[in-house]
C-alpha cells in the first residue's frame, strides 16, 4: 500500500510532548492540562480555552534522578514521567490532572509538587488529585461524579475562570463525540479481510487524537479517513494471523510494528492508550445532566483491572472475546509494564481464562517503557505467530 499522507506527520508530532499543534494552541492562549489515566475524562479537560495531553516520555533514554527519589522497582513509565518533568519536558501544562488508581503513578503526579515541577514556571500550576472509586454501584458513580466536580472542575473555574456550566459541558462532549465517531470509523476498517491500514497506522492515529488539541488534529483525521475509504490495499493480506492487542500502558507505536513485523496484524488496541474503550460516544440521558452522564459513562466502559467486582472481572474477559470475534482475531497478546502489580495479576488469569473457558490462543509478556530487548520479544512473537498459522491449518484439514 501507498503510505498515508500524514503518517510521518503524526510520527513527528508523536516525536515530543510540546509539539507543533500544542505549540499553536498555546499560542491561541489556551490552556494545557495534563492526565494519564482513562479515570481523568478526556472530555473534561477539553472545554472552552482548554485541551487535553496524555502524557508520555517520548525519547526517554535514562530514568536515573526519578529512580532516586522512587526506586529501581516502580514501573519505568512512572518513572519516565517524572524524569521528563525535571528535565522541563512539562512546563507548558497548566494543570495536571491525577487519579488515585496506580500507586506508582499517583506517586510521581505528587512529585510534582513536592518538587515544585512546573510551579517555578507557571505560578497558577496546580495539580490535582480524583480518588476514584472501584465498583460500579450507583452510589459509586455518585462518589466519581462528586470528585469530578471537586479536583477537576472547581479547580479549573477557580483557578482560571473556565466556563464549567451545562451548556459549556454538553458543547465539550458534542467536540468529543465528533471526534470518536472519525477515530471510531478509522479504526472499524480493521475489521476487514483485507483492510486499508495497519495496526501501527491507526497507532498512530489514536495516539495523535490523545496528545494533541482537538480542534487541530481533528482536520487530518477527517482527511485521513476519506483517504483511507479509496486507499487501495495490497492484492493479497500482507499478515499472516489476526491479533487482539491487551493490556496496560502501550504509547510505543513501534511494539505494535514488532509484533506486525512478526506476522501478526494488530485488530483491535485493548490497552491503555488504547481506543477500545476511549472512543465511544459519551450519550446523555433524558433526565441526565452533562456531568452525570460522564461519570456513568467513564466508569461503564472503563476495564481497568482495579475494578474487582466479579460484574466487572468477568466483564473484562468477555469484552476480549467480544473484540476477538469482531475482529475476526486468531488469538491475543496481552502485555503488562514489568513491576505493574494490576497488569501483571490480570495478564496472569486472562492467559488461564482466555484459552480453557474461551478457547482463544494467548500469548502474555512483561514489558519495558522502553523496549531494549527487541530481538528477544520478536522471537516469542514468531513463535506465536508460527503456533496460530498451524492452529488455523489443523482446524481447516479438520473441515
Amino acid at each position: 500500500m501507498r503510505d498515508l499522507k500524514y503518517r510521518v506527520f503524526f510520527e513527528n508530532l508523536l516525536s515530543d510532548v510540546k509539539n507543533e499543534l500544542v505549540d499553536a494552541a498555546l499560542s491561541d492562549g489556551k490552556l494545557a492540562l495534563g492526565y494519564s489515566c482513562y479515570y481523568v475524562p478526556e472530555v473534561l479537560l477539553n472545554l472552552g480555552g482548554c485541551f487535553s495531553v496524555r502524557m508520555r516520555a517520548p525519547g526517554i533514554a535514562d530514568t536515573a534522578i526519578a529512580t532516586y527519589y522512587m526506586s529501581e522497582k516502580t514501573c519505568m513509565y512512572s518513572r519516565s514521567i517524572l524524569e521528563r518533568a525535571i528535565e522541563g519536558g512539562y512546563n507548558f501544562f497548566s494543570a495536571l490532572l491525577s487519579t488515585e488508581t496506580c500507586g506508582m503513578m499517583h506517586r510521581s503526579h505528587e512529585h510534582f509538587e513536592m518538587l515544585n515541577l512546573v510551579k517555578e514556571v507557571n505560578e497558577n500550576f496546580f495539580v490535582s488529585h480524583i480518588d476514584s472509586p472501584f465498583i460500579t454501584k450507583d452510589y459509586a458513580v455518585k462518589h466519581y461524579e462528586k470528585q469530578l466536580k471537586k479536583h477537576i472542575l472547581d479547580r479549573l473555574n477557580e483557578v482560571y475562570g473556565v466556563d464549567v456550566s451545562e451548556e459549556a459541558l454538553r458543547k465539550a462532549i458534542a467536540e468529543h463525540n465528533e471526534l470518536c465517531r472519525v477515530v471510531t470509523e478509522i479504526g472499524n476498517l480493521r475489521k476487514q479481510e483485507n483492510p486499508p491500514l495497519t495496526g501501527y497506522e491507526f497507532h498512530l492515529i489514536e495516539l495523535v487524537s490523545e496528545c494533541c488539541p482537538h480542534d487541530l488534529i481533528l482536520p487530518y483525521l477527517k482527511e485521513t479517513l476519506e483517504e483511507l475509504k479509496t486507499r487501495q490495499p495490497d492484492e493479497k493480506p500482507w499478515y499472516r494471523v489476526r491479533v487482539v492487542l491487551a493490556g496496560g500502558e502501550n504509547d510505543d507505536p513501534d511494539f505494535t510494528k514488532l509484533i506486525e513485523d512478526a506476522g501478526a496484524f494488530v485488530v483491535a488496541d485493548r490497552y491503555c492508550f488504547g481506543s477500545l474503550p476511549g472512543r465511544e460516544e459519551i450519550v446523555i440521558g433524558e433526565n441526565e445532566t452533562a456531568l452525570s452522564a460522564v461519570a456513568r459513562h467513564y466508569i461503564e466502559t472503563n476495564q481497568c483491572p482495579r475494578f474487582m467486582n466479579p460484574e466487572k472481572v468477568h466483564g473484562r474477559k468477555a469484552y476480549l472475546k467480544q473484540l476477538a470475534d469482531d475482529y475476526r482475531a486468531d488469538g491475543l497478546i496481552i502485555q503488562q509494564m514489568k513491576f505493574c502489580e494490576y497488569w501483571e495479576y490480570e495478564r496472569m488469569y486472562c492467559q488461564q481464562v482466555m484459552e480453557s473457558e474461551y478457547g482463544l490462543p494467548c500469548m502474555g509478556i512483561e514489558k519495558e517503557y522502553v523496549n531494549t530487548s527487541t530481538g528477544q520479544l520478536r522471537t516469542r512473537f514468531q513463535a506465536f505467530v508460527e503456533s496460530l498459522e498451524i492452529k488455523k491449518l489443523s482446524g481447516e484439514a479438520a473441515k
